[in-house]
């Protein structure tokens, strides 16, 4: 059902991939930003990084949900 109104709405398993791609970018940049920050606020920017690590995981499969789908 989600997949199917994705894919009406103009999005492919190809853009998905890219924005799951973007997202281990941001989230390596975040990383390594977070070992410059001070220490009271390095624990607030490395669980930021982790966070985001967590978006691509979940854009890939989505991505690939939509791949089968087209």
């Amino acid at each position: 059902m989600i997949s199917g109104l994705l894919y009406r709405g103009g999005i492919r398993g190809g853009h998905l991939e890219l924005m799951s791609a973007g997202a281990m970018g941001l989230s390596i940049g975040l990383w390594i930003r977070a070992k410059t920050v001070d220490q009271q606020a390095r624990g607030n920017a490395e669980r930021r990084a982790l966070f985001t690590g967590l978006w691509a995981p979940t854009l890939w499969l989505i991505g690939d949900t939509l791949r089968a789908y087209e």
